[in-house]
């Protein structure tokens, strides 16, 4: 007879190490989605033992449902600019943080610090800032401090929004653009400066193909964070005014526990799922294909 192979006692202690974060994954995520798509099936409100299956029904709301195209819109617009905005300031702050300027260690640490923040803290104190303090600044300079109020006009919101985003978090990718930008060998930039290639031409011709994977993760990480907005929302606009500011998060939310609509809900909730993996997936394979590998 055979002799069972049993697991060598590495085996072991890797599975030991592995275990415990497989099984809050598991817990945390894996079946929470598991119960989401079988909630999303039911009209269940989310207090009632009643859970009456209705098929595609939620699913079927979620794509036809003005207010929710409206809550996508503003998402999208907001997705799309945030990380144009984000993703060049970034990049531009670390190439200028990168040089020989006096004290940059201070200035990084300065940019960075908002990151630290919680977003709803940011909520307020940016809700400060617009309602109360640059109007006042304004006013003292003699013009109009109804200009700075940017979260009381359908007009203005986005502006708003993206500016206090833009204030917490560019701080945070520009560190990984720096960290990107240090490790580029400093001799394919005196090689460059042989060959007679100006600084215009080292940057695109050097630097942005040696920090594509940095590009990649910061790309990709503005893009899903900003599909997700919403404790900015929360202490700030609270999806006002009307619905100009409501990202499909707030949506959500507002249906699910303010509407007692959690089967509709979770079907909302099951949908941004897909499309966040959807675009996460097409932004690494289009990207991914720009790296440099060294």
């Amino acid at each position: 007879m055979k002799k069972a192979i049993l697991p060598a006692k590495s085996d072991l202690q890797y599975v030991s190490l592995v275990l415990p974060g497989l099984i809050i994954f598991t817990a945390g995520l894996i079946v929470p989605l598991i119960m989401g798509i079988g909630y999303s099936l039911t009209d269940w409100n989310g207090i009632s033992q009643n859970k009456t299956f209705t098929g595609f029904l939620n699913y079927i709301r979620a794509f036809t449902d003005p207010e929710v195209r409206s809550a996508w819109l503003f998402t999208i617009k907001f997705t799309v600019v945030n990380t144009i905005i984000q993703n060049t300031l970034a990049l531009l702050l670390a190439v200028v943080l990168d040089g020989k300027i006096p004290g940059k260690k201070i200035l990084r640490t300065i940019f960075f610090f908002p990151c630290l923040i919680s977003a709803v803290i940011v909520g307020f104190v940016w809700t400060k800032m617009y309602n109360n303090v640059l109007p006042a600044v304004f006013d003292a300079m003699g013009l109009d401090g109804h200009l700075c109020m940017l979260f009381g006009d359908e007009k203005t919101v986005l502006q708003g929004l993206l500016i206090a985003n833009n204030w917490q978090w560019v701080g945070y990718w520009m560190l990984i653009y720096l960290a990107a930008l240090q490790s580029v060998p400093a001799e394919l930039y005196e090689a460059a400066r042989v060959d007679g290639a100006n600084s215009v031409q080292r940057f695109r011709h050097v630097t942005i193909p040696m920090i594509a994977s940095a590009i990649t993760v910061c790309t990709v990480g503005i893009t899903t964070g900003s599909l997700k907005v919403y404790d900015l929302l929360v202490t700030s606009t609270r999806g006002g005014p009307g619905r100009a500011s409501t990202s499909i998060i707030y949506y959500i939310y507002s249906a699910a526990i303010g509407g007692r609509q959690y089967g509709f809900g979770s079907a909302l909730s099951v949908v941004l799922t897909v499309v966040l993996l959807a675009v996460a997936v097409v932004q690494l394979r289009m990207l991914r294909k720009n790296e440099v590998q060294m």
